[in-house]
Formats: C-alpha cells, sequence, structure tokens
C-alpha cells in the first residue's frame, strides 16, 4: 500500500514553525495544494499527519529558505517537485492551484490573477456546450479542464514536454479533474496537426510558450494554416500571444501575428488586451 502523499511550501512551512515556537497544539493548512485545508495536530516538535505519519522541525527547517518551490512528503522524505534537463521545471505555488515555471519563466499568468480564473476565461471564450475541442500546448490540463466545464464533449489536450507531463502527473488538482471527453495526447503539436481530419474542431485553444527562436513555429503561417485546416466552418480560436512587456493592441508582434492568422483564412480576429491574446473565428 503507497504511503500517503503530502506538500510543502514556504509559507505552509513558515507557518508550521512558527506554530511549534508558540507552542500551538494544532494548525489549520491545506497539504494538497489548496483543494482542502484541515486542522492538523502538533507534537511538540512534530507535525502529525495520520497514524504513524509525521514531520519533525529538522526536516521543515532544512526546507525553510527555498521559496517558490512544492516539495512532496512521502516515505519520510521531502523532494522538490522540479526537474532539471536540458531546461528547469518546476512547480510553483499560488493560493490556489500550482503554476508551471521553465527556466524560471512562468507558463501561466498568476500576478494579479488567479491562474484558475485565468485559464476559464480563455477557455469560455470559444468553448460552448457539445465542442470538441483541441487544447494545442496543454501543460498542466487547466484549459482542458475548463473546456470540458464549458460544456465540450470531447477535449484532446497536445503536450511535448515529457518533463511537463511528468509534472502534470504529480499535481494533485488533475487527479481531481480527470474525467470523461478529456484525451492528454504526448505529441509535438507542429507534427501531431497534420494527423488530425480536417474540419473536426469547433474551437481551439491555443497556448503557446512565449516566443522565442525554439518556439517560433508555433505563431507561423504554415501552423495557422494546419489550425485553420482541423477547424470546422463557423469555429472559434483563442491564441494567447502574452510576452513579458506590456502589450498594446498596436505592438508589432500582434499586428503581425493578426496578419498571419487573416492570410491563413481567419476572420474577426482581434486582441483581448484583459486576456493578452488573439480572437479569431474560421467560417
Amino acid at each position: 500500500m503507497a504511503e500517503p502523499l503530502f506538500f510543502f511550501h514556504f509559507e505552509a512551512v513558515a507557518a508550521i514553525l512558527n506554530a511549534m515556537q508558540e507552542g500551538e497544539n494544532e494548525i489549520l493548512l491545506s497539504f494538497d495544494l489548496n483543494l482542502t485545508e484541515n486542522l492538523w495536530p502538533i507534537q511538540k516538535d512534530r507535525l502529525i499527519l495520520g497514524p504513524d505519519v509525521f514531520i519533525d522541525r529538522k526536516k521543515l527547517e532544512a526546507v525553510a529558505s527555498r521559496r517558490n518551490i512544492i516539495f512532496r512528503f512521502q516515505n519520510n522524505a521531502l523532494t522538490p517537485l522540479e526537474i532539471r534537463s536540458h531546461a528547469y521545471y518546476k512547480l510553483s505555488p499560488t493560493r490556489t492551484a500550482p503554476i508551471l515555471e521553465i527556466d524560471g519563466i512562468k507558463m501561466h499568468r498568476s500576478k494579479g490573477i488567479d491562474p484558475l480564473m485565468d485559464a476559464k476565461e480563455k477557455t469560455r471564450m470559444v468553448v460552448s456546450t457539445g465542442d470538441t475541442v483541441l487544447d494545442t500546448c496543454g501543460g498542466l490540463g487547466y484549459s482542458a479542464f475548463f473546456a470540458l466545464k464549458a460544456g465540450a464533449k470531447k477535449v484532446i489536450s497536445a503536450e511535448k514536454s515529457s518533463e511537463v507531463i511528468q509534472l502534470r502527473n504529480l499535481n494533485p488538482w488533475l487527479k481531481k479533474w480527470n474525467g470523461d471527453g478529456l484525451e492528454f495526447v504526448h505529441a509535438d503539436i507542429i507534427q501531431y496537426i497534420d494527423g488530425l481530419e480536417s474540419n473536426s474542431f469547433n474551437s481551439v485553444i491555443h497556448d503557446p510558450p512565449r516566443f522565442t527562436s525554439q518556439t517560433g513555429d508555433l505563431y507561423g503561417k504554415k501552423f495557422y494554416d494546419g489550425l485553420f485546416r482541423v477547424m470546422a466552418p463557423r469555429s472559434k480560436i483563442f491564441h494567447y500571444t502574452g510576452i513579458p512587456k506590456k502589450i498594446k493592441t498596436n505592438d508589432r508582434f500582434i499586428v503581425n501575428t493578426i496578419k498571419r492568422l487573416e492570410t491563413s483564412g481567419f476572420h474577426s480576429v482581434v486582441f483581448k488586451d484583459d486576456l493578452q491574446g488573439v480572437f479569431a473565428k474560421r467560417d
């Protein structure tokens, strides 16, 4: 039988250590990344997590200075939710669900906005009841989940990175959401889209990583042509285009993106400042 799994991060660790210092005998916290909150007993220098399961002050102090890192606690060991390969991948805590960072770059909007609400608003713009949805760059699966919540009958969510998928599978929010109609695919959407049937999707959520020389194909006309081909008549797309600087509607990057989408056949193309992305339709 698998040992129970708990998640810790800086704010929770600081609160526990403070409670121990003050001689408290219990503390109200979440150890499943804000899915639930419970009262947990404290016995001197130990936080009691269950029968014969506890974490002591020494272990907590060892990670007390590690800000913006989530640790999983299982089998009496604290392990950071991070992967170091050709890039540095990690999950970072928020007040709701965790977000993904790659080489220090946040893959979700979180400053001044709940990342779940951001995913919900992007999705609600294009997804209607009964839709078949393509989620091109699935990440942690938040957009795919909200597409189902918006009434989609089927969502195909593609993700290229095995590291991202590994972290996604450790995220307890995913276990809460997994359900009928959601298909996660481990594939590079640039190639995967060529095998998809024409006119098969009613809505598309295109939320690529920020524009770089490595990700430029996800912003190119050839890929936009592929999106147009697989989208059904009267379908809609939201294309996130966020970049670190403040985006304005007349920004050259945005203007060129809109032009490429229009050249590929999309119409009613408009930049949505509040969501930092482009909305478009296919007749």
